[in-house]
């Protein structure tokens, strides 16, 4: 068995060690959702003693991708392609490169950018 040294027991145990018992307990008691669609994260600061947590739980995952739902009819997907086309045939995206070398996209028409298909 492995110790984490004489400071990791105490009141003189920094925070970090305290949170990680506490957390542990919590998930022993049952307080800590098991799904593995959620995460939480836990963010703490302090200094000399004090220290403030907060635990944050929600759905897993990357929140920066957003899940557009497919058409389900021959209809939907005809409109779909037809609002595809017309805004390829206004907006004429091509990819350059900046000055930075990064590539982006340039658009023929204001508005392009945001997905609108007329001014």
């Amino acid at each position: 068995m492995w110790s984490l040294g004489p400071f990791t027991r105490g009141p003189l145990a920094p925070w970090p060690w305290r949170l990680v018992a506490a957390t542990l307990a919590a998930s022993a008691a049952g307080a800590v959702p098991a799904a593995a669609d959620y995460m939480g994260s836990t963010n703490c600061v302090g200094a000399r003693g004090m220290s403030s947590c907060i635990t944050k739980w929600g759905e897993g995952g990357d929140p920066h991708i957003i899940e557009v739902p497919q058409p389900l009819s021959e209809d939907e997907r005809a409109s779909a392609a037809a609002r595809d086309r017309k805004w390829v045939a206004r907006c004429k995206p091509v990819i350059h490169q900046d000055r930075y070398g990064v590539p982006r996209y340039y658009y023929a028409a204001p508005g392009c950018e945001f997905g609108r298909t007329s001014d």
